[in-house]
């Protein structure tokens, strides 16, 4: 027997004796709302006055923070996402579940083009990307939905 659990637009199938793993899940992302809420606060928007937090999760459950960090040459500013990306490859992290991104806007605030550029290559397509709102509300989407035909490795290999 299965159960079927819709959440926000996506469907996931959970087999009945995997309930546990379900409510760590829906557990987990709530947690990873919340730091990236908190992540906001370490934010340095000093042109846009625009906070940006992530959190970022990794198959061993590790939960790495950014902050969007600007610079006044706008090119060299670096958004929160790409920030936890880079932080947890550089702590030699390589397997990742999720992404809460939460930002000061009523509405679900999408990564930018680098941002999944940089989370497509690393993160896999898979990655549940989850975006918050300034109430604390979130929507999730798969990181495939947010960039089909993405540009990768195998563009790059000699035939």
């Amino acid at each position: 027997m299965n159960l079927i659990f819709e959440f926000t637009s996506y469907y996931y199938e959970f087999r009945i004796e995997n309930i546990n793993q379900l409510i760590k899940y829906m557990t987990s992302k709530k947690e990873l709302v919340k730091l990236a809420i908190e992540a906001k606060s370490k934010a340095i928007p000093t042109y846009s006055n625009f906070h940006v937090g992530a959190a970022l999760l990794t198959k061993d459950n590790k939960v790495i923070t950014g902050a969007n960090i600007e610079n006044s040459s706008y090119g060299l500013t670096l958004c929160a996402e790409r920030l936890a990306v880079f932080k947890a490859l550089h702590d030699g992290e390589r397997e990742f579940k999720a992404i809460a991104i939460a930002a000061d806007s009523e509405n679900f605030i999408s990564p930018c083009g680098a941002c999944r550029q940089i989370m497509m290559e690393f993160c896999g397509e898979n990655l549940d990307v989850i975006m918050v709102n300034s109430k604390g509300k979130y929507t999730t989407a798969k990181m495939k939905d947010l960039l089909p035909y993405s540009f990768d490795k195998e563009f790059l290999k000699n035939e």
